[in-house]
Parts: C-alpha cells; structure tokens; sequence
C-alpha cells in the first residue's frame, strides 16, 4: 500500500519511514511538512494511508484530513501526534486510527492492518454515514489505554459507575476508565443514561428489566452481559417506571 508521512519535523518523518520498513508491504509515496503540502501531494502522489501530524504550521492536521476526505479517492488518515486532547476531533474527522508519540513499530503495524482490511468503498461509506449523522454533542467517549488511545461509541456503552476521580465505562469489548465526573455525563447523556445509585448510570437501550435478590434489594440487569447493579431506595420508584416504559 503506498503510504504518505506528513510532519514538520524531518527526523519524525525519518523515524516514520523506518519504522515502516519493518511493517510489511509499504511504500512511501511522498512527503509533507505542513498540511498544505499535503494537499498537493496527495493530488499527485495517491497515497491509500496518509500518516498525519495535527499540529503544524499553516493548515494544521485536521484541516488536512478533512480536505483530503473530500477527494473522489480519498486516503485513510492514521493521525500520529504527541497530544491525546485532540482524540473525538480525530474521530470526527474521520480518522482510521489514532497514535501517541513516540510510536512503537506494533502499534502502526497494528493501525495500518486495520486500515488494510478496509476497502476505499467501506471508508467512503463510513464517511458518508457519519456527515449524515446529527451533531448531538459527543458520539463517543475516550481513554489513553496502554500508550494508544481508545474510543467507545455512546451507543455501546451498558452503564458508567463512578469510582473516586474515575468513571468506568461498560462495553461491549470490556471496560475503560475516564477522568469526568458522573453528574457531568449525566447532563450531557440525560436522554441514553437513568440514575439509578449515586455512583451509577444505565443506557436505557441496554436495560433488560428488574429483579430482586436474596436480600430483597432491587437490581437492575442488562441485555447481552451478566453484569447486575443495585439500584437505591432513592431512585426505586423513578427506576421502576421508567423500566416499565422502555
């Protein structure tokens, strides 16, 4: 697959083109330092990945991707940045994957094996369904798990439980810790999420129904996992009627 490094710093784009030497079937198409070179490479290179630093001067990386995502035939973008905050604009940008610097050799092989096994049909298509979705402030939640950074769709995740300065978020794949308070999540969420414990919220969609348990306490249970929560004697009553209209 070709393959364009865009950096304004020419020993990361170096560091890059090594690193890509040891990944397999990759040829580098060309080179970028800041995003309008990209653009004008890109028109003439054709690239199928673009590996793209964000900050850079003159057209920044996200401004880059978003151009690019408009041409006919358009690369998957694999951003690689020192910085996490940028991570959902990432995302909203229709980024394939996303890097923390300093980039281990496993971890771009392991993004651009999963951008290999996207046809340009399939990322078209994404990218499509995507604009056609209505902005309904974040689609997804984040966190830096293991040098790389993780992203849950809100429509995945079963239930948040807050834990101390921690907010465990439940999906399907396992679980990952955030740093955002549950009253905050609750705000943002309040159509997706029911309180049911000081300490816990769950997606209406994934609620299965009601039970009791051995000590007469009221637990809620999901569908798809065997996870069970209690539900408080405050929140009972607001609970039950709202399980009753799901």
């Amino acid at each position: 697959m070709r393959v364009m490094i865009v950096d304004d710093e020419p020993l990361a784009r170096e560091r890059l083109k090594a690193l890509l030497l040891d990944c397999g079937d990759y040829v580098v198409c060309g080179e970028a330092s800041n995003g309008e070179e990209a653009l004008r490479v890109a028109a003439s290179s054709h690239p199928d990945i673009v590996l793209m630093d964000i900050r850079m001067p003159g057209i920044d990386g996200m401004t880059a991707a978003r151009r690019l995502a408009e041409l006919h035939d358009a690369p998957a973008v694999i951003f690689t940045t020192a910085y996490d905050q940028h991570a959902l604009s990432a995302f909203e940008a229709q980024a394939a994957d996303y890097l923390l610097k300093p980039i281990r050799r496993e971890r771009l092989q392991e993004a651009l094996a999963r951008v290999g096994r996207l046809t340009r049909p399939q990322l078209a298509s994404a990218q499509q369904a995507a604009e056609q979705v209505e902005p309904e402030g974040r689609s997804h939640l984040c966190a830096r798990s293991r040098g790389r950074i993780e992203l849950v769709p809100i429509e995945d995740v079963y239930y948040l439980q807050a834990d101390h300065k921690y907010v465990t978020v439940r999906h399907p794949r396992g679980e990952i810790l955030i740093e955002e308070s549950l009253k905050t999540l609750e705000e943002e969420f309040a159509a997706r999420f029911l309180r049911i414990h000081r300490n816990a919220l769950v997606a209406r969609a994934h609620v299965a129904g009601l039970e009791r348990d051995a000590r007469g306490r009221l637990i809620v249970y999901f569908k798809g996992i065997g996870d069970r929560l209690e539900v408080s004697r405050r929140h009972a009553a607001e609970v039950r009627d709202a399980v009753q209209h799901l």
